[in-house]
């Protein structure tokens, strides 16, 4: 009997799109405390950027935490599937409060700027293909009839 055409050790192409999106938020949260260092968790400083987005200590440890479910939950497919749901679900709360909350310094606790609401709707698509990208993990059947 043929062998599947995936097997268990091999992952899945959502898995690595899982493993990507944690490794780079794992970096841009840890690079963002070179440019805001570690107080004024809450500050609303628009001049605090990263390529355009703004970030604060507190922004950059929801990066850091968001980073480490992706590269924890990539290894099964289950689990990159939940973190797609966690990106998703996450990310887009995230972008309504930001669209909400961008230009109110006194509600905007994580220092959303437009860019960053942007980013999380990307995000948040992206947690919804992990989440729902077509599992091919079993082989095709042949249509044609044996003579």
């Amino acid at each position: 009997m043929a062998q599947p055409a995936t097997t268990s050790r091999t992952k899945a192409p959502y898995q690595w799109l899982a493993l990507v999106i944690g490794v780079v938020y794992l970096l841009v949260g840890i690079i963002g405390f070179f440019i805001t260092g570690f107080s004024n968790f809450t500050e609303h400083d628009h001049s605090q950027t990263l390529l355009g987005f703004a970030i604060n200590p507190l922004h950059n440890i929801v990066h850091i935490l968001i980073g480490l479910l992706g590269v924890i939950l990539w290894t099964t497919r289950s689990r990159a599937r939940v973190y797609g749901w966690l990106l998703a679900v996450g990310y887009g709360a995230a972008a309504i409060y930001g669209f909400i909350v961008v230009d109110n310094p006194d509600a905007n606790i994580l220092n959303i700027n437009m860019a960053d609401n942007w980013l999380h709707v990307v995000s948040a698509l992206a947690g919804l293909a992990i989440a729902l990208w077509p599992d091919r993990s079993t082989p095709e059947r042949s249509t044609r009839a044996d003579v």
